[in-house]
């Protein structure tokens, strides 16, 4: 299990803040765990269409190449989360 976070205008678009998610078989990387939130359709196509959407793991910065594990917190965010 990895457990997802979305914040600011991206929580508001999706309708939900966080939740935990059975790391499906074949998702090892950040840009792998986009394409499948992707595929849910509707809203979730954001993480696809957008590029500018920010991602950390275990609250360090990452890239779309960075591996994940069981256990790991994934958070994503727009660039510009406010205060």
């Amino acid at each position: 299990m990895i457990k997802l976070l979305y914040f600011a205008s991206l929580r508001e678009a999706l309708g939900v803040a966080n939740e935990a998610l059975a790391l499906p078989v074949g998702i090892a990387t950040v840009g792998a765990l986009r394409a499948h939130l992707a595929a849910r359709g509707g809203a979730w196509e954001v993480f696809a269409t957008s590029k500018s959407l920010r991602a950390a793991v275990n609250q360090a910065m990452v890239g779309p190449e960075s591996a994940l594990a069981a256990g790991d917190e994934v958070a994503f965010f727009p660039p510009v989360t406010g205060g």
